[in-house]
């Protein structure tokens, strides 16, 4: 997927974007550098159906100058909850503000006790990535991070090794997220074209919808290895991010199927300014939608819907591995 050129043009767009107004650097001056950065440049109002208009006038009602800093990071740090967005952040010395509920009220959907259970403890590692070959030989592969390094040899090595496989898991469960560069790397090894993925866009203007035409987002096939086999993708609510735009872009892979919970979601591409005080704020500043030019922000649903069973749980079985070596056995 090709962002570098588009997020030098938005950072360049941002920087100067954050220099257009001044705050002092008081209680109020503060909530209303905070309040108007997101204000311009958050992406999903409109998306989301939230007032913001509305939000100031709540929350500004709950800003006095002599409350402390504590009362003030939490007032903000709520306020951007309001937008109930896994990229918002609230960055100080003492604490981040964040928002977790988007997978909370889901089930875990993975356990790395029972993990244990299939790889053991001698697995291979290949830069991010845990690996071994199942006494079915289905081949298993666990990425937890898109932040932990790969290289093409990394991702060569694993995919020679499990040429002899039925077919391979790719568990990406509990992926919170990371490098787009290691999304993308990842991707290219299941596609034997360029294909397009999704569309990305940027803020063109102060309002709510105030967006650019979409760029095109594209997969290409990687010059190492291209795995040809059936390729199952393992997913749950912690899938977030970066991770969440791999699962996207595997929808589009010839022969992938994604099997577990609905992902996490985290469509926007985030950025970052500062307050007066010194604090941080980061936030979701460029959409990115799928091939059909859905919204991805909010999640995306598996091909199999299926979450890990009690009854198997207290047998040390992981119902959504099993149900991805079932569907690769069926398809031989």
């Amino acid at each position: 997927m090709k962002y570098i050129y588009i997020i030098t043009l938005i950072s360049l767009l941002f920087t100067s974007c954050f220099k257009e107004d001044s705050f002092d650097n008081s209680k109020k001056g503060n909530f209303e550098a905070l309040w108007k950065i997101m204000d311009e440049h958050y992406c999903f109002f409109s998306y989301k159906n939230v007032d913001w208009d509305e939000v100031y006038t709540r929350y500004s009602e709950r800003i006095t100058e002599d409350m402390n800093n504590d009362a003030f990071f939490t007032v903000l740090g709520e306020m951007l909850a309001e937008v109930e967005d896994g990229h918002v952040n609230l960055v100080a010395t003492h604490d981040v503000a964040r928002y977790w509920k988007w997978f909370e009220d889901y089930p875990d959907n993975f356990d790395t006790k029972i993990q244990k259970n299939y790889i053991g403890t001698d697995y291979g590692m290949a830069g991010g990535l845990k690996y071994k070959i199942l006494d079915d030989n289905i081949g298993y592969i666990y990425y937890g991070s898109f932040s932990s390094g790969i290289g093409e040899g990394n991702i060569n090595q694993v995919l020679d090794r499990m040429a002899v496989c039925d077919g391979i898991i790719l568990d990406i469960r509990d992926n919170g997220g990371g490098l787009m560069s290691n999304s993308d790397k990842l991707a290219s090894h299941f596609f034997n074209e360029k294909t397009l993925v999704g569309y990305m866009m940027h803020k063109t203007g102060k309002g709510h919808d105030d967006f650019s035409e979409p760029y095109k987002i594209y997969v290409e096939p990687s010059n190492g290895v291209k795995y040809q086999k059936q390729v199952i993708i393992l997913t749950n609510r912690s899938c977030y991010s970066a991770a969440n735009d791999f699962v996207n872009a595997m929808r589009y892979a010839p022969n992938a199927t994604i099997v577990g919970d609905r992902t996490g979601g985290g469509g926007g591409m985030p950025f970052s300014s500062e307050l007066p005080n010194g604090w941080s704020i980061r936030f979701s500043a460029s959409p990115t939608i799928d091939a059909e030019k859905k919204q991805l922000e909010l999640g995306i649903d598996p091909d199999v819907k299926i979450d890990m069973e009690e009854g198997d749980m207290l047998d040390g079985i992981d119902t959504i591995i099993e149900k991805a070596r079932e569907i690769i056995k069926g398809s031989k």
